[in-house]
């Protein structure tokens, strides 16, 4: 279950301890090894990766959530927050198999997005094939900057 770990050299001095604990502790975030006791993802928690990408018109996020029927899937906007949450249910274990390893994501999922801009509600496109939520929002026209002049008096 553990990978070998390459070695490195630590620094040596009254601040050893303190990187270690930040090496370490940047190591446990990132971690990619699920069943690793302790790990959130082997607890049910989880969330999907997101790619946002923008234009004049639009902005799109495509959100990897394989294993999800698209009537769990509850896609919410306010302001410029969306919301993405749901479950991935596990499925039914065969009695006669024996588990060597679990690495694939289950339990609820929720996912709150800041937007890079203003968009309208009222045009939101949302659709989901092979795994992958598309949500299209059309941006609301910018409003470009108007110069006012200021007027002197006497």
């Amino acid at each position: 279950m553990f990978d070998l770990v390459p070695w490195r050299k630590r620094p040596k001095g009254e601040v050893s301890h303190l990187h270690r604990e930040f090496d370490d502790l940047f190591n446990r975030f990132f971690r990619r090894d699920f069943g690793v006791p302790g790990d959130p993802l082997a607890k049910g928690l989880w969330f999907p990766t997101t790619d946002i990408l923008e234009d004049k018109k639009k902005i799109t996020l495509k959100v990897e959530i394989p294993g999800v029927e698209a009537r769990d899937i509850n896609v919410s906007l306010e302001g410029r927050r969306l919301t993405i949450k749901g479950e991935k249910k596990q499925e039914k274990e065969e009695k006669d198999e024996n588990i060597h390893r679990t690495e694939r994501a289950y339990g609820r999922f929720r996912r709150t997005i800041e937007l890079p801009a203003e968009v309208d509600a009222s045009r939101v496109d949302a659709s989901y094939k092979r795994g992958v939520l598309k949500i299209e929002l059309k941006k609301i026209k910018e409003s470009h900057p108007k110069k006012i002049n200021v007027k002197t008096h006497g």
